[in-house]
């Protein structure tokens, strides 16, 4: 009976003894990524319509060719938007808000306009001389290329990350995988989010650390999941913080 009790004594010990290695990573990776990477929308909007298109219309299409201007309209509308957002930030989700409404607005008139010209003469007289028309080779084609693209993205930056440990904070860099060694203990995590549209698209931020020793912050845009990342560092640095202070007792 004795042995039964110490059994689960030590059995109960190890369990706690584990548990704060599951809690607390011993290593997170931060990863800086280009803004190019938000055009994400405008590939799958390119890919999309390549399929439509290939069910819906042949290897030529012109002008009278109604939905292939309407998918030519929405994909030009979407890169449009994705351009806007990339080239001024929206600190504000009511700005946001406001300028999707009225680029949704102006888009879905725009087809409107196409689908029904008598509606407004004078508009769908306009839209008889521009008529942006492109077949599914054209959007199969941009799709190629933002995946190429975003391949590289990819492999760019595993030779340009940041590893934080408990006692030291690395950053690899180069094809040769340079590393340069910061002290962790005492480092301060600053996390600001400049921009809702990048934040909705990839949860993304930007982080600000403060490494001891440094005069100059070391600032990592365009980090994704920065939440997520911030509640992970955050705990590894207050294990850390505890752990020391346990060992000064």
């Amino acid at each position: 009976m004795a042995d039964a009790t110490e059994g689960e004594v030590v059995k109960g010990k190890s369990d706690i003894s584990k548990a704060p290695s599951k809690e607390t990573p011993q290593c997170i990776y931060l990863v800086p990524y280009p803004k190019v990477v938000f055009l994400y929308p405008s590939f799958i909007t390119a890919l999309v319509i390549s399929v439509i298109l290939t069910f819906t219309s042949g290897a030529t299409v012109g002008p009278d060719d109604t939905v292939a201007v309407i998918c030519s309209v929405v994909f030009l509308g979407v890169v449009a938007i994705n351009m806007v957002v990339l080239a001024f930030d929206f600190p504000r989700g009511t700005s946001l808000t406001l300028f999707f409404f009225i680029a949704a607005l102006a888009l879905g008139l725009t087809v409107l306009f196409i689908l029904k010209p008598n509606l407004l003469p004078a508009v769908g007289n306009w839209l008889k001389e521009v008529r942006p028309v492109a077949n599914a080779t054209f959007f199969y084609v941009i799709s190629a290329l933002f995946a190429l693209l975003f391949a590289l993205v990819l492999i760019v930056v595993r030779f340009d990350y940041w590893e934080v440990r408990p006692n030291e904070l690395l950053h690899h860099h180069g094809i040769l995988s340079d590393l340069k060694r910061f002290s962790a203990p005492n480092l301060r995590i600053d996390k600001e989010i400049n921009d809702v549209f990048e934040y909705l698209l990839l949860r993304s931020g930007r982080l600000i650390l403060h490494p001891s020793g440094e005069r100059r912050a070391i600032i990592l845009d365009n980090v994704p999941f920065i939440s997520h990342k911030e509640e992970q560092l955050t705990r590894m640095l207050g294990a850390l913080q505890v752990q020391m202070r346990q060992d000064d007792h």
